[in-house]
This record gives structure tokens, sequence and C-alpha cells, in this order.
């Protein structure tokens, strides 16, 4: 009789070891009854029926997914090494047990096929420069294709761009160049700036005369004030000497 009742005990733990699962906050349970989908249970403890139905456990936080480098070809025919990070997580756990095998291998499949299609469709520049966008755009791709499989894509970072040696020359040469440029333009502009003034200056000079002697004498003042010892020829404008040249012609005239 004891035997028989150790027996049933025997059993009885069994059977709640085999019908008894707990679920943790972030997982759920996709129940399956004589293999048919049945439904989503969970958090919490879950009670089942042995050998009738099975459950598969689906963890909803975010997974953090790194997308291993990839070789591609800008549209400039520039060959780059693009590798990113990929946020994502279970929206609709039945979807992400039935409609594919394996969701997470899947979602890294797509992501690398798609990381490579999107940067494609780029030139360098756009690459380097861009990558919030490009960011975007793969994110937008992927959320939409992996909408059937039950998964939300949050997030899409690009993390490093790897040139080959030339390349990298090639761009810093072409950086160099630029600067350049923009120094040329800068001075230029300094020049034009410059000739306006002074046109604007000779303009008002011409108009009054006193004017310019004036600034013949500041000149000569400036020079003087160096305290130097230097031999000057400084032109005298005809103004400046006419009235001394008929003054000395009238006393020779006397004469």
């Amino acid at each position: 009789m004891s035997q028989f009742v150790i027996g049933i005990v025997a059993v009885f733990v069994i059977f709640l070891f085999y019908s008894l699962k707990i679920l943790r906050e972030y997982e759920r349970g996709v129940v399956f009854f004589l293999g048919r989908y049945q439904t989503i249970k969970g958090p919490g403890l879950i009670v089942l029926i042995p050998g009738i139905q099975k459950m598969v456990k689906v963890d909803l936080r975010t997974v953090v997914m790194d997308v291993p480098s990839q070789d591609v070809i800008s549209r400039d025919n520039v060959s780059v090494k693009v590798n990113a990070v990929l946020y994502f997580r279970v929206i609709h756990p039945d979807k992400a047990i039935i409609e594919v095998e394996h969701f997470q291998q899947a979602t890294s499949q797509l992501a690398q096929t798609t990381l490579r299609s999107v940067v494609g469709h780029h030139e360098l520049d756009e690459i380097l420069s861009e990558r919030d966008k490009i960011n975007r755009d793969i994110q937008e791709l992927l959320d939409k294709q992996t909408d059937a499989w039950g998964i939300k894509v949050s997030n899409v970072e690009i993390k490093h761009v790897d040139l080959d040696e030339s390349m990298i020359r090639a761009i810093a040469r072409q950086a160099e160049a630029e600067r350049e440029r923009r120094a040329k333009v800068i001075h230029a502009d300094g020049e034009l700036q410059a000739s306006d003034k002074l046109l604007q200056a000779a303009e008002i000079l011409s108009k009054q005369p006193q004017a310019i002697q004036l600034r013949y004498l500041q000149t000569m003042n400036d020079i003087a004030s160096e305290g130097k010892t230097h031999t000057i020829v400084f032109p005298l404008p005809m103004d400046l000497i006419s009235p001394l040249l008929e003054l000395f012609d009238q006393q020779v005239g006397k004469k």
C-alpha cells in the first residue's frame, strides 16, 4: 500500500514538474495545443497539460545585435567596409515563432543585406557626412520587412566606415585643395573690398584738392617720425607749388 502511495506521489510530482512553468515579466509563452497555435501566456505561473500542450518562450526585451562588417561598393565606385549595430524587439511573440524560423538569425541576415543595399546607393561623401539619413533609411526598410515577423526595429547605427589607405590619402589631398581654394577666395574678396574703398577714397580726394595736399603732408610727417635717416624723393603736386612759381616769375619780371 505504501509503495502505491509513493508511486502516486511520484507521478503527481512529475506531472507538476512538466505542467507548471514560471515566466518572468519580460517573457511570454506561445502555447500550442496538439500542434496548433492556441494562445499567448505569461508572465507568472503557467499550467500546461503534459504531452498535449507545448510552450515556446519568447524574450520581449530589446536585442542589441552587431551587424558584421560588409564590403560595399558605393555609387561612385569606391570600395568601403561598413558595420553597424541594430536594436530590435519582439512585439508579437506568436508571429516571431510561427512566421519565421530563428527570428534573430533571420533579422541579422536581413540587416546585412539591407546595409549593403542602402549604403551602395550613396556616394562616398554622403556615406561619410550623412550617416543619420542612411541610418533612418536602413531602419525604415528593416522595420517594414520585419513587421510580418512581429519584430519592431527601433534603431540602426553605422559604427565604422573603413577605407583603403590610397583612398584616405586622396581624401586628405581633396581636403587640402578645398582649404586652399577657400583661402584664395577669401583673399580675392579682401582685395575686391579694398579696391572698392580705394575707389571711394579717390573719388572723394578728386573733389577736394586740398585734401590731397593734406594727405601729402601727413605722409611726410609719418616718414619723418620714424627717426631714421633716409633720402626720399617725394613728388609734389603742381597745385601746391604753382603759386610759388608764379610769385617767382613776377619777381624776375620786375627786375
